[in-house]
C-alpha cells in the first residue's frame, strides 16, 4: 500500500498541535508510540460516551463510518477506560477510542456505566510535510510546535495547586471558581492543567472563568502524563505562563494523588512546590479527606490550606475536616467566597514573603 489522500470527518482535540486540515495524506508505516497521529474509521455506533472533542473544544458525535484523526496514548482511568499503545500497528488493525479527546489505544479495561469503547479500523499514519515541496511525508506527532519542557523552574509568580484524591472529585470546579473570584478582584490569573489525559474541556473552562492565558500538557506534546516526564513538562508549562507576567497561576493536577499520571511526582518536587502559595485539595468523602491529609503530611510534607469537593457538599463533611484537621473546608458551588478568600489570604502572604 502506498500513501493516499482521505478526507476526515472529525479531527480530535488531542491532535491540535499538528494543525491538521480535513484533507490529509496517510501512509502505511506507523510508529507505535505515544504522540503519533493516526487516521481511523469508526466501526460501531454507541449511545453513551459517544462524542469526541474537536480542536475548537466542541463536542461532536461519532458514528459508525466516521473518519477520525486521533493520537496514540495510554489511559488509566478508574472511572473511565484503561488502555495502552499496541506494540505494533498495521493498516487494518482494530484499536479503540479511549477518551473524549480522541486518544487511541488498545482498551484493557472498560467501564460498566460507559459500555465498551468505540472500535476503530486503522487507516494509516497521518503524514506531515514539514518543508515546502517535500514529496515524502513523515508520521505526524503532537510535538510539532510544542511548549518546551524544562529541567529548571523560572516562575517568580505564585502558584495555586488544585489536587484531588481521584478523578471527578471537584478539582476543575474548584479551580474555575477560584479563577473567577480572583479575576473579579482585578488579578491577572493564568491557568494550566499539568497532568491527565488530553482534553481541552478543563482549560477551556478556566478561560471561560476569566484566565487570560491557559496551557496544558497536551500543548507540550504529551498525550498522557507519566512519572518519567511529568516534572519537566510541568516546569515548562509554568515557565511558559510566567512569560505572560500573571499575578497568579492556578494549576490543576488531573486525576488523583495516587493515580498513575504523575501527580505525586509533582507534589514531591521541591522546586515546583517552592512556587506554591496555596494547596487546594478536593475529596469525595471524609475517608478520602483523611487519606489526603495523611499523604500531604507524611509523604509530601506539604500543608493543605483548604478542602473542597463533594466532601463539603453539606456540614457533615465540613465539620469533620475542621474538627479532625483544623483545616478550612468550603464548597465550590455553595460557598465560593469562603473558598476563594482562603486562596486570597495565602496569595497575600506569599507576596509578602516575595
Amino acid at each position: 500500500m502506498t500513501t493516499r489522500r482521505i478526507r476526515l470527518d472529525r479531527i480530535s482535540s488531542s491532535t491540535r498541535n499538528a494543525g491538521l486540515t480535513f484533507d490529509v495524506t496517510v501512509g502505511p508505516e506507523m510508529v507505535a508510540r505515544e504522540g503519533y497521529i493516526l487516521a481511523v474509521r469508526i466501526l460501531n455506533s454507541k449511545y453513551s460516551y459517544n462524542t469526541v472533542e474537536d480542536v475548537t473544544g466542541r463536542m461532536l458525535s461519532l458514528r459508525e463510518g466516521d473518519l477520525l484523526a486521533g493520537v496514540l496514548g495510554s489511559r488509566r482511568a478508574l472511572r473511565g477506560y484503561a488502555g495502552e499503545v499496541p506494540r505494533e500497528l498495521a493498516v487494518g488493525d482494530t484499536i479503540n477510542v479511549l477518551n473524549l479527546g480522541g486518544v487511541l489505544g488498545a482498551c484493557t479495561a472498560a467501564n460498566l456505566e460507559l459500555g465498551p469503547p468505540f472500535d476503530a479500523e486503522v487507516l494509516g499514519a497521518v503524514l506531515t510535510f514539514p518543508r515546502f515541496g517535500d514529496r515524502v511525508g513523515l508520521p505526524a506527532h503532537i510535538m510539532n510546535g510544542a511548549i518546551p519542557k524544562s529541567e529548571t523552574l523560572a516562575c517568580p509568580w505564585p502558584v495555586v495547586y488544585v489536587a484531588g484524591t481521584c478523578m471527578n472529585s471537584g478539582k476543575t470546579l474548584a479551580a474555575t471558581e477560584v479563577i473567577r473570584y480572583l479575576t473579579k478582584r482585578g488579578l491577572r490569573a493564568a491557568a494550566c492543567k499539568l497532568t491527565g489525559v488530553s482534553l481541552m474541556r478543563d482549560t477551556l473552562g478556566m478561560k471561560d472563568a476569566g484566565a487570560f492565558v491557559t496551557a496544558s500538557f497536551n500543548e507540550a506534546g504529551v498525550t498522557t502524563t507519566h512519572d518519567v516526564e511529568v516534572v519537566p513538562v510541568a516546569k515548562g508549562l509554568l515557565n511558559h505562563l510566567a512569560q505572560q507576567e500573571p499575578d497568579v497561576i492556578v494549576a490543576e493536577l488531573g486525576d488523583g494523588i495516587l493515580g498513575e499520571y504523575g501527580v505525586a511526582r509533582i507534589l514531591e518536587n521541591q522546586e515546583l512546590m517552592s512556587a506554591a502559595c496555596c494547596h487546594v485539595v478536593c475529596a469525595p468523602d471524609p475517608v478520602a479527606a483523611f487519606g489526603a491529609h495523611h499523604f500531604y503530611t507524611e509523604r509530601f510534607k506539604l500543608p493543605i490550606h483548604v478542602f473542597s469537593g463533594p466532601v463539603t457538599d453539606n456540614s457533615v463533611g465540613c465539620d469533620y475536616i475542621r474538627g479532625a484537621f483544623g483545616i478550612p473546608a468550603f464548597n465550590a458551588r455553595h460557598d465560593i467566597a469562603g473558598l476563594a478568600e482562603v486562596v486570597m489570604r495565602c496569595l497575600e502572604q506569599k507576596k509578602v514573603m516575595l
